[in-house]
């Protein structure tokens, strides 16, 4: 199908989704778990699950599920807690990867994000590449998988992004767009719930090519005001654009250690490194600041930032490690420390505005 076919600029979108985020978290942090069935949430008892392992789901075991059911279903299901501190900790570090490739990120939720690579840091011209490259940064910093969906729309890009999962990705390439919607079940379009849903079928409306073979006059006589979306969206045409809702505020690095670090020289040792892997960051998402702060997570999860603003706009190592130095040395350690973390605010991006350029290219998915 030639792209000449869309009415509208055509974008690189991807759709990036953590596999089984929650449950990946634990599995990462307590290695007894690993290779287990888990459900984080509830209890064996009661309560509702709010993530399942693989391993879990092999047994019919889902999120929102009952506890009751999901224990029935897998008589070795293991209960874990929830930690949501965890979990956005971990969430940070993943959108601090999104940012190095594009400002363009549309959060979510903890685990998934929507990216406009059309114009990209890298000025890279393949999405599928770029997806790639953004699993493995995933991977790198966190210790887990990603899956991704790359197309011309959120819409087919979501879609795209559980098409291989576990930790794999697809690419809907313009051309292929129209076929791969026709195949959809009805049931995966944006706006059909089940009610939707039961109706469309008694429209002889099973899939995506079912839905494309109606009129407009026909969905709005039937639907409503949903007919227009309806109509649209089965020919691939979605105008809504990745938004983000601000400018970067900040760019952070941060490592949480196997082993407690319990003296100073050890903490500046790997404060050291962390500064450097900041510096990484910053020279690839052109980012300086003024306010340097350093943060500290001990052993039993409290959290403590000690800041300072300094007159000019920081961004290597060999600025920031002074201040971090300083900043340690401001008070002795409490109690072993679990995170060290820093991160740069006060933005010279945000003396700017970001502008969101959406251009016909041509160029390879």
């Amino acid at each position: 199908m030639s792209t000449e076919e869309f009415p509208f600029p055509i974008r690189k979108i991807i759709h990036v989704d953590m596999d089984a985020f929650y449950a990946s978290v634990e599995q990462l942090d307590n290695p007894e778990y690993r290779n287990k069935p888990i459900a984080v949430g509830g209890s064996k008892e009661r309560g509702v699950v709010a993530a399942a392992s693989y391993e879990a789901r092999k047994y019919g075991v889902r999120s929102a599920m009952a506890s009751s059911i999901a224990a029935r279903r897998c008589p070795d299901l293991i209960f874990v807690k929830p930690r949501f501190e965890r979990y956005k900790e971990i969430s940070n570090k993943i959108r601090d990867v999104f940012f190095e490739f594009t400002d363009l990120v549309e959060p979510l939720s903890l685990d998934e994000a929507f990216l406009d690579v059309t114009e990209n840091k890298y000025q890279h011209q393949s999405a599928t590449i770029l997806a790639e490259a953004i699993r493995f940064r995933i991977k790198e910093e966190t210790g887990l998988n990603a899956s991704a969906g790359i197309s011309i729309n959120k819409f087919v890009a979501k879609i795209a992004s559980d098409v291989n999962k576990p930790n794999g990705q697809k690419t809907v390439p313009p051309e292929e767009v129209l076929e791969f919607i026709s195949r959809l079940p009805i049931e995966k379009f944006f706006g059909v719930g089940k009610v939707t849903a039961d109706k469309m079928k008694l429209h002889g409306i099973f899939n995506g090519s079912d839905l494309r073979s109606k009129s407009k006059s026909y969905l709005d006589q039937y639907f409503g005001k949903s007919g227009r979306h309806f109509y649209d969206i089965v020919r691939g045409i979605q105008h809504s654009e990745v938004k983000t809702d601000r400018i970067r505020k900040s760019i952070a690095a941060e490592r949480t250690f196997s082993k407690d670090i319990s003296t100073e020289n050890s903490a500046l040792e790997l404060l050291l490194k962390i500064a450097e892997e900041l510096e990484r960051r910053t020279e690839k998402s052109g980012v300086k600041g003024k306010t340097v702060t350093l943060k500290l997570k001990y052993n039993d999860f409290s959290v403590q930032t000690r800041s300072k603003t300094v007159g000019e706009f920081v961004s290597t190592s060999e600025q920031v490690f002074p201040i971090i130095q300083a900043l340690l040395k401001q008070e002795e350690l409490k109690m072993p420390v679990r995170l060290l973390g820093i991160s740069l605010s006060k933005l010279n991006t945000q003396e700017k505005e970001d502008e969101a350029v959406s251009v016909q290219l041509e160029m390879a998915f």
